[in-house]
């Protein structure tokens, strides 16, 4: 019996600008290969995507499904999935990546809503492919808040927040009704990403002390496989990921809030300030006080640099 062919998955990180975390990645160049990559890939951040020519496939790790121009796809930022144009084509696209919780924070928090765990589940597990003929609203709400990031008129960030949050709502309504759960599957975390469970427990345990064993146990792994599957698939191993966490954390108090440093490293996890000193100006590059200090007159750009595909690959 022939030998099964190992599943390669890809991790890209986007550190998105840190007062306005949406990335508009758009134009000519924007126009995807029609030779499959071979490899699925997953995100730190909700992708958005608009076809603006010809069609092609979208592969996700329990289905294939197929699009055309005017479509628009919703990606959770565990969902592994690839695109591919219809051969001879190359769809030409504009996608946005966006970080639901960041942006509107200062504005609406996300625990305004009633139900967390769909919300949850929506921003890091749900996907699907809308048409602009069946869902016109959603359509004209996608390409409105790409024309406003095009255009950066006066006050836009305000004008896309709004648009976002009134996308995001419509989206919800959508992924919480029974027709669309069976027009599209929503993916299965345990099938799609081995180690979602541990990322899952790192994003809301992050501040608090636990044995890096117990996230094996959680994906039903040795330990020691545990940590090869999470290195392979994110590029660093658990503990790493785990410090990134706590600094991305902290670098949202420190820009929004007066607390003293102290008490920030505390709140985000960690034991000692000189601790949270050193692995903040490895991540950051800068102190946190010199990067609070930045933040009070950077508005347009993040400290961090982009790790994600900022064209796409050349076939």
């Amino acid at each position: 019996m022939a030998k099964h062919k190992k599943t390669v998955t890809e991790y890209r990180n986007y550190n998105l600008p840190a007062l306005f975390p949406v990335l508009l990645l758009s134009g000519e160049e924007w126009r995807i290969s029609d030779v499959p990559s071979g490899r699925l890939h997953f995100h730190n951040c909700m992708e958005i995507g608009l076809c603006e020519s010809d069609s092609g496939t979208m592969e996700f790790m329990s289905s294939t499904v197929h699009f055309t121009e005017g479509d628009f796809t919703i990606v959770g930022s565990d969902v592994s999935h690839t695109t591919y144009s219809t051969p001879g084509t190359a769809s030409k696209w504009s996608y946005l990546f966006i970080d639901f919780e960041e942006l509107l924070a200062p504005y609406f928090p996300m625990n305004l809503f009633t139900n967390q765990d769909n919300l949850h589940h929506f921003i890091h597990n749900y996907y699907s492919i809308l048409s602009r003929k069946k869902h016109p609203d959603m359509y004209q709400l996608v390409a409105q808040i790409i024309h406003e990031l095009k255009q950066k008129d006066n006050h836009y960030q305000f004008l896309v927040r709004g648009l976002i949050l009134s996308l995001l709502i419509k989206l919800l309504n959508l992924s919480d009704s029974s027709a669309e759960k069976k027009a599209l599957p929503v993916e299965d975390t345990s099938n799609s990403l081995v180690i979602s469970p541990a990322i899952d427990y790192i994003r809301v345990n992050y501040a608090q002390d636990f044995p890096m064993n117990d996230l094996a146990t959680l994906c039903d792994m040795s330990p020691t496989h545990f940590r090869r599957t999470f290195t392979s698939i994110m590029g660093e191993g658990p503990l790493s990921y785990l410090t990134h966490i706590r600094i991305s954390k902290a670098s949202v108090l420190l820009r929004t809030t007066e607390m003293p440093v102290l008490d920030i490293s505390e709140e985000v996890g960690f034991h000692s300030v000189s601790s949270f000193n050193r692995h903040f100006l490895e991540i950051m590059g800068v102190p946190p006080l010199k990067w609070r200090k930045q933040m009070s007159y950077i508005h347009d750009q993040s400290v961090l640099k982009y790790t994600g595909w900022l064209v796409p690959p050349k076939s």
